[in-house]
């Protein structure tokens, strides 16, 4: 039987091969989860990130998403039955931010909804339009353009990850908005509820005077801003001065006290006694505690309520009186605290009232400067101010009732079980797990996860109404499992009629959505059915691996094992794989905010995916990859290898052979060699994606593979050319070529897809990604080789090449004599391959003497026949 392949190409190409391949596994179902008869150790399950939907993919995206995939392609190799589902994060600011740039609209919930409502834009990123000029709109039609755009974003999201060949199961897919996901996270919340677990508060909030919204501890970032030091002077029973110096002197209303360091001796004698506020006259009390900084300022600082996250605590811990004069605005509120009650201090409080806090600022500067009760000139300073990440303006911090979950931040007990479920799990790389820990240490306050916002999962609760229509805020009314998924702005509470809502004894709905993060903390839960599909939740939970980016272990890794502790009492997963950041040539991280992003999509256009796919899985997990789109080596790089792979491929296959490639009929020692060596690239690979290291595993392919096309190849070329084809030595390098393919092709499979299904294809049915991992017993020959002869012939080569270089000779000139001096043992091996080297040299007379170093010596040049000359 002729074994040689008729379906090769005589040009193959990478081209094409997206669509192609891509189209072909979609059609046979390459990558269905197949649940049938399954068992939880027949599955291995991947907690996909759920790519924000509001906008487009870039760089970044690919690069930590092919990390996953291949993985996931590994296993799938392993025999397991792969869940690897995909999510959209649809809902959320991002998602309302750019429905308000695409469409020119923004939300007003008090407007009535209009029917077949046409947007005044559709299409650019609207940002020319000033938020002034935005066309206000009903909550219902602004939610409605939100679901629109996202299920287009998602629709081109999609596109991209198949062309990029990433392995998911397309029909496990869902929508952080979706019905059965609103349905989830509302169930979760309301068992949150009932187990004590989310509660409701009065208390200080960090605000975005922009958005209008509170902002959660994990949504924070510090940015330098100019500021300036204003030195102001309090007023002693007996007349003397206390002088503070505050960034925030537009405060000065909201003072409730002064505070010291206990050890601080310039202010042990006013500890206990009571100053009076500059321009306001308000009595308020000199207090000590321990983190006020002697060497800050003054040493002494002025509490307001609240002008950052210290005050807040200083107010709870000292117990004072809150004199909160910001509204959600982020405008000075017009009545004034009611400890104001002089007429001077009453007039200057009606100079601040309605004023932004930039104005508020200068005006009672300037008062202050008036008035004598400010001491020089403000003094610049750079210090980091609080921002929301998405926000533009510095955070407030104002009153509001909010809804929380415990998070550990005030309970020990819940606290060290975080600590400890962080330690049940294993991090690659394990050094980011400093980065959770450091992160649950650090927690002041508990979930804040109410938000101020539109389009996103409803807090499910409702409110009853007193006898005067005012809401009993600790009776909250929460929905039933079976009215989920509710809107309780639309939908009734059990008990209740329509027409009971917002009447006196009736009831009103809670307006504010959830953060989205409450919703993407339950991942596990949504991809997985929790509550919905109990039967696939068994084989998937806990799930095998967690893939996501550093930049959010705070947010989504550290809610999801919180919801997964307070819900199942367990880890969500056994790893947690954290891939690093993408930088731009200049070691700058990409981001959209910095505006050095780098769209994919032309990228994958123009190199092919499989080059694309290279470049990332160059990169380990945990480290940086600088990208230079204007000159993107490794991409080239990559698109070199998946050529080759197809070239070398062609070569090799086209060789005729007679029967089977089996182990039997590899005789000659050099073949031996090589396949044996093959087999320690098998062990070192897997040992690599065991351990998530999967650049490793493609160096170590790689290294190999090039080893084999520029020198094995080389060597064996002319006896694989002998027209005997029945001849055992021709037979032995056939034999071993093909074998060597066959395992080269799983090996990178993983990582180039596309080539090595093309190739795969032309002397096998079925698809590569459903092959077997290769074992090193697909390699090894009947006899194993000595990898050492392998290593000495390819030195031997190069020598011998570059002898004629140095000659300015070309390759094909034929060499009359020459020597390899080596030591004995390695001349030992080297006289078993002496035919290969001597054709492939072209050498007439190979001989052979002893020395410490190899080298080739002696040689002694012919000449070309003239055709060739």
């Amino acid at each position: 039987m002729t074994s040689t392949p008729a379906n090769i190409p005589d040009k193959p190409k990478l081209e094409g091969l997206e669509s192609k391949w891509g189209e072909r596994w979609e059609a046979d179902g390459i990558h269905r989860f197949n649940r049938e008869g399954a068992t939880r150790a027949d599955v291995y399950s991947v907690d996909t990130p759920p790519p924000t939907a509001s906008g487009s993919l870039h760089i970044g995206h690919v690069f930590s998403y092919t990390h996953t995939d291949v993985v996931s392609r590994y296993q799938r190799m392993q025999g397991k039955r792969v869940f690897y589902p995909m999510g959209w994060d649809d809902n959320g600011l991002p998602t309302e931010r750019r429905v308000q740039n695409y469409y020119g609209v923004r939300c007003d919930p008090s407007l009535p909804d209009i029917e077949n409502f046409v947007p005044p834009h559709d299409g650019g990123d609207g940002k020319s339009i000033k938020a002034a000029d935005q066309q206000p709109i009903s909550r219902r039609n602004f939610i409605e353009l939100c679901e629109k755009l996202t299920v287009e974003d998602e629709k081109a999201f999609e596109a991209l990850w198949r062309q990029l060949g990433l392995s998911v199961d397309w029909t496990q897919t869902y929508r952080t908005i979706g019905d059965e996901a609103r349905a989830q996270s509302q169930l979760a919340f309301v068992k949150n509820i009932e187990r004590g677990e989310a509660y409701q508060a009065d208390a200080p909030t960090l605000w975005d005077v922009t958005f209008r919204t509170a902002v959660a501890q994990a949504e924070l970032e510090d940015r330098d801003q100019p500021g300036a030091y204003h030195r102001l002077g309090f007023t002693k029973p007996d007349g003397e001065k206390v002088f503070i110096e505050t960034t925030r002197p537009e405060l000065l209303p909201a003072c409730v006290a002064l505070v010291a360091h206990p050890d601080d001796e310039r202010y042990q004698s006013l500890f206990g006694t009571t100053v009076a506020t500059p321009l306001f006259g308000v009595e308020v009390p000199v207090l000590a505690h321990k983190l006020a900084q002697p060497d800050k300022g003054a040493g002494i600082a002025m509490i307001c309520t609240f002008g950052d996250v210290t005050d807040v605590i200083w107010w709870r811990e000292l117990g004072l009186p809150n004199r909160s004069i910001i509204g959600k605005d982020g405008r000075i509120i017009a009545e004034a605290p009611d400890v104001i009650t002089s007429e001077g201090g009453k007039a200057a409080y009606a100079e601040l009232a309605g004023k932004t806090i930039f104005s508020a600022k200068k005006t009672i500067v300037d008062m202050l400067q008036d008035s004598g009760d400010m001491v020089g000139d403000p003094k610049p300073i750079q210090h980091p101010v609080k921002f929301f990440e998405k926000g533009d303006k510095p955070l407030e911090i104002v009153s509001t009732r909010q809804w929380y979950v415990k998070n550990g931040a005030s309970d020990e007990d819940l606290r060290a079980r975080l600590i400890q479920r962080g330690r049940e799990m294993d991090f690659w790389p394990d050094f980011m797990r400093v980065r959770f820990e450091n992160w649950v240490e650090g927690l002041t306050g508990d979930w804040l996860i109410s938000r101020q916002r539109f389009f996103g999962v409803p807090i499910p609760v409702w409110y009853p109404l007193d006898a005067e229509g005012e809401p009993i805020y600790d009776k909250a009314i929460a929905a039933t499992p079976e009215q989920l998924p509710v809107d309780p702005s639309s939908d009734v509470p059990a008990g209740y009629e329509q027409s009971q809502r917002g009447v006196p004894g009736g009831f009103i709905g809670e307006v504010d959505v959830m953060d989205t993060w409450m919703t993407s903390s339950l991942t596990p839960q949504l991809a997985g059915g929790w509550e919905r599909d109990p039967e696939l939740f068994e084989l998937v939970f806990p799930y095998d691996v967690r893939p996501q980016g550093q930049d959010i272990i705070r947010t989504w890794l550290f809610s999801t094992l919180l919801r997964s502790e307070l819900e199942h009492g367990v880890v969500p997963w056994k790893n947690a794989t954290i891939s690093g950041f993408i930088v731009d040539p200049d070691r700058k991280k990409m981001s959209k905010s910095k505006g050095n992003v780098v769209t994919p999509a032309d990228m994958l256009d123009q190199h092919g995916s499989d080059a694309v796919r290279y470049w990332a899985a160059s990169s380990r997990l945990g480290t940086d990859a600088a990208f230079d789109p204007k000159n993107p080596t490794q991409i080239k790089i990559g698109r070199r290898l998946a050529i080759k792979v197809l070239n070398a491929s062609k070569l090799v296959l086209r060789y005729e052979l007679e029967g089977e490639a089996s182990a039997e009929r590899v005789t000659e020692p050099l073949d031996r060699a090589m396949l044996t060596a093959l087999g320690t690239v098998i062990e070192q690979a897997t040992a690599a994606f065991d351990e998530f290291n999967h650049a490793r595993a493609l160096e170590v392919t790689e290294a190999f593979f090039w080893t084999f096309c520029d020198d094995y190849l080389e060597l064996v070329k002319e006896r694989a050319y002998t027209e005997d084809v029945n001849d055992p030595a021709r037979v032995s390098a056939v034999v071993a070529m093909r074998r060597a393919v066959d395992v080269m092709l799983r090996l990178f499979a993983p990582f180039i897809p596309f080539a090595t299904e093309e190739t795969w294809s032309w002397t096998h049915e079925g698809s590569v990604h459903l092959a077997n991992w290769p074992v090193t017993g697909d390699a090894l020959a009947a006899e194993a080789g000595d990898t050492r002869l392998l290593e000495l012939t390819s030195q031997a080569l190069t020598s011998i090449r570059g002898a004629k270089t140095d000659a300015k000779a070309s390759q094909k000139t034929p060499v009359l004599r020459a020597t390899i001096a080596a030591s004995a043992d390695d001349i030992s091996l080297l006289e078993q391959v002496q035919t290969d080297l001597a054709s492939v040299g072209r050498i007439e007379s190979l001989g052979f003497e002893a020395a410490d170093e190899l080298s080739v010596r002696d040689i002694e040049l012919g000449e070309l026949p003239p055709k060739q000359a």
